[in-house]
């Protein structure tokens, strides 16, 4: 007995099936029930970011956060990158949080990664004004080798040419004669070497004197100490004998003043006394040199005068 199959049925049911396969096949590639919520942020980088392609990987510390959504250059300034970044809602973007571009492996294909910051850092908020909150950014790896290596062949440049200046042909003319000096001086010396072995045998013999010289003047500056010392003893003594001088010429000098203004009277009437006494004398000794027998037997009376007689004067 032969089985009847229904294809209406069959068909319906094959029809169902694969309507709600591509539902659920499409619904999966939106996301579905699993689908992430994404924030948006700008960066701006200003060097190239050749290899960098849409949907590119964002990661933080390592681990996928988003991808790059969108590049552009920006209007005002071509030489600056605009860079929009989907990040997943919940990653912990900070105020001080940096983005940088680095190539994967050898294969050269190019990310986003992102430096956590501080743990303190504030997280970044969008601007008021509506605007994509932006994060900053630092210069990677390759273009700061770049700027090194720009500035060092600047700086082989700059010393190129300085050795050109000194390699020119005056100066490798002037430096050829100079070693040739430096040749004639060297076998000048290599001829005179006994002199000069004798002159510093010399030097030698001379520095041995002066140091034994040296020693011997040890203890005549000691004496030459002791010396000062006691000469300054005896300067400090004459200075005390000097004041006590001083001391007693000033006693002598006020005895002195006592006994002018005492015994100077005195002195001056006994002077006018012998003066006196010494006119007398010089009377007394003439008037005997003139008439000596008047010293023995008195002065002679004078001649009487008229009327007078030697007993008496007459009435």
């Amino acid at each position: 007995m032969e089985t009847k199959v229904n294809y209406v049925l069959v068909g319906a049911f094959v029809l169902v099936l694969s309507t709600a396969l591509i539902a659920g096949i499409l619904w999966l590639a939106s996301g579905g029930g699993f689908q992430k919520k994404y924030d948006l942020y700008l960066a701006l980088f200003d060097e190239s970011v050749a290899g960098l392609n849409l949907n590119a990987s964002i990661k933080y510390n390592g681990v996928d956060v988003g991808r790059v959504q969108d590049i552009s250059l920006d209007p005002n300034n071509p030489e600056v990158v605009r860079l929009t970044f989907a990040i997943e809602h919940g990653t912990p973007i900070r105020q001080d949080t940096e983005a940088m571009l680095k190539t994967q492996g050898l294969t050269g294909i190019a990310y986003i990664e992102l430096d956590s910051g501080p743990r303190d850092s504030p997280l970044l908020q969008a601007p008021a004004s509506g605007k994509l909150p932006v994060i900053r950014t630092k210069p990677s790896l390759s273009a700061r080798l770049e700027t090194v290596l720009v500035k060092v062949l600047a700086k082989l440049d700059t010393t190129s040419d300085s050795v050109n200046k000194v390699l020119s042909e005056e100066n490798i003319a002037a430096l050829k004669s100079t070693l040739a000096d430096l040749s004639v001086m060297t076998h000048t010396l290599a001829k005179r070497k006994d002199s000069i072995d004798a002159g510093i045998t010399d030097a030698a013999r001379t520095l041995d004197n002066s140091a034994r010289i040296t020693a011997q003047l040890g203890p005549l500056l000691d004496n030459l100490d002791r010396s000062a010392e006691a000469v300054r003893k005896m300067a400090d003594e004459t200075a005390r004998t000097s004041v006590s001088a001083a001391k007693a010429i000033d006693s002598v000098g006020a005895d002195a003043k006592r006994f002018t203004a005492d015994t100077l009277p005195e002195l001056q009437g006994l002077i006018g006394e012998m003066n006196v006494l010494t006119a007398s004398l010089r009377h007394f000794i003439q008037e005997t040199n003139r008439n000596p027998r008047g010293f023995l037997f008195g002065r002679n009376p004078g001649p009487l005068g008229p009327g007078e007689s030697a007993g008496g004067s007459g009435k």
